[in-house]
């Protein structure tokens, strides 16, 4: 089978509308790995992502009469930018469906290329089945964005330069997958000529198609895809890329997201560019390789295949990246209610920083923090904290993996006070950003008022920024004040600050 893909590779017309992209050393991550890791950079092509080759290559086998009657697809987005400049460049119009949930920066990207979007469901299943009532009621020509024999070889050109460009031995090839269009041409061409090569497939965790097709020894639909890496996010393998992945694809791995959200920072840290997640999933999928396996001195390959990301999804990114590293651990932690606990809490974490902080008053007896704790990016790191923490605190509770801890109640932790507490006075504080920070902070405030509440998020900015409620008799107001002053931060009363009494008091 993937013998007949090696002529229609070689003679692909690509070259009109994509570019040959740079196969560059990811320095960083080489040295950190111990191999030598090149990062094949599809987020250079002009809509930012490998998808232009097949759309491209597709449609230049149009006949004059399908260019007339105009073209159709569905896409996640990336292969909709393809297929709108192919059309711009080719003269045909073009129709793209896709879900609602795609990237404004893909969609606008569409427009602006020419084509008219269309934007329906929540999926790519969704957009694949409204483009095919489209297509049977306009008469439109079906651009498929994976499953098309044309397609594949248009994604197949990226093997065949990155042959060119690395001459030398190749342990492995990491490909990301949604409905295995690249692995298809990848894999077709890199096995015929280089045999000895791993083609190492590389799958969001949340829609592993081909994970479940190997598993099963045939297509099968998955239940339900998630769409956090939504350029991959697929139900079902394609049928012709099934028929070269089962017996020309290696292995499988399957990502997690905070994975992902790691090496989309590793490739921003060795290159400066950054990804989207499905742009991310080859070097993801290398690194828990290199882990798993203990390779040294391996040439490894990871495809870049798309820079598609809305801008306001990179703070979610930036913050999963870390416990994607495995830098950070969220806990919680049960301490009693008394002055200085706070205190002596950060004693127990030692020299480790802080990263988050969260409290609410809540009990006369007891008190229940919820913090981010930096680490060493390997799981001893994680348990040698737990284990200290255990040794001097009754109640532990580590949170790293628990997906409702990481996306919502490390922001919810608060609530109003109850009615036994008196006296509260809220104060802001701004101070220098630096390791043991908040220690220092912790140890000039001292344990002489009753802590009632507290927020710190290390930002990873210049100046660190705390909340705090502190229960003060209404006597040593004016003590509070010159205390203050003498610990020497800028600081600001937030007592009758209205999101504070509406939200927490």
């Amino acid at each position: 089978m993937p013998h007949r893909y090696i002529k229609k590779i070689l003679e692909a017309r690509v070259y009109d509308a994509a570019i040959e992209t740079p196969l560059d050393e990811a320095r960083g991550l080489s040295e950190r790995l111990g191999n030598r890791v090149l990062l094949k950079r599809e987020d250079e092509q002009p809509v930012y992502s490998f998808k232009l080759r097949g759309a491209y290559n597709r449609m230049a086998q149009l006949t004059d009469e399908e260019k007339a009657r105009g073209v159709i697809t569905a896409s996640a987005g990336n292969h909709a930018q393809g297929v709108a400049m192919a059309a711009r460049l080719l003269g045909v119009k073009s129709t793209i469906v896709m879900p609602k949930t795609t990237p404004d920066v893909k969609v606008n990207n569409v427009k602006r290329l020419g084509g008219k979007a269309v934007l329906i469901g929540d999926a790519f299943d969704d957009a694949r089945r409204h483009s095919e009532k489209l297509m049977d009621e306009k008469g439109l020509v079906y651009i498929h964005p994976y499953d098309d024999p044309d397609v594949i070889a248009g994604q197949g050109t990226i093997a065949m330069e990155i042959l060119r460009q690395e001459s030398g031995p190749i342990d492995a090839i990491f490909v990301p997958v949604g409905g295995g269009g690249l692995i298809a041409g990848v894999a077709a061409y890199v096995k015929y000529l280089r045999p000895e090569t791993r083609i190492i497939a590389v799958e969001s965790a949340e829609s592993a198609c081909l994970a479940l097709a190997m598993e099963k020894g045939h297509r099968a639909v998955l239940d339900q895809v998630g769409i956090f890496a939504d350029g991959v996010a697929v139900a079902q393998i394609g049928e012709n890329t099934w028929e070269i992945c089962k017996d020309h694809v290696d292995e499988v791995i399957t990502v997690s997201t905070d994975e992902i959200c790691a090496a989309i920072k590793d490739i921003f840290d060795d290159t400066r560019s950054v990804t989207e997640p499905a742009g991310a999933l080859a070097v993801a999928g290398l690194k828990k390789y290199v882990a798993r396996e203990g390779a040294r001195d391996e040439t490894l390959i990871a495809i870049d295949s798309g820079a598609n990301v809305n801008f306001d999804r990179l703070r979610h990114i930036a913050e999963r990246s870390e416990l994607g590293e495995q830098r950070e651990a969220i806990i919680a932690a049960r301490i009693p209610e008394r002055p200085g606990s706070f205190k002596t809490f950060c004693k127990v974490l030692g020299k480790r920083n802080i990263t988050e902080f969260n409290y609410r008053y809540s009990h006369d007896e007891q008190a229940i923090v919820f913090a981010g704790v930096q680490i060493r990016p390997n799981n001893d790191g994680r348990e040698e904290l737990l284990a200290e923490l255990h040794e001097h605190l009754d109640a532990v509770v580590d949170l790293t993996d628990d997906e409702t801890a990481k996306l919502h109640v490390r922001y919810m932790v608060g609530g109003h006070a109850p009615a036994s507490l008196d006296n509260e006075v809220v104060y802001r504080f701004e101070f220098p950003e630096r390791p043991g920070a908040l220690m220092k902070f912790l140890s000039k405030l001292g344990g002489r008022w009753n802590i009632s509440m507290f927020h710190y998020r290390n930002h990873g900015a210049a100046y660190g920024r705390v909340l705090v409620g502190m229960q003060v008799p209404p006597a040593e107001r004016d003590q509070v004040i010159r205390f203050l002053d003498e610990i020497g931060y800028t600081f600001y009363d937030e007592t009758d600050n209205p999101a504070y009494k509406l939200f927490l008091g």
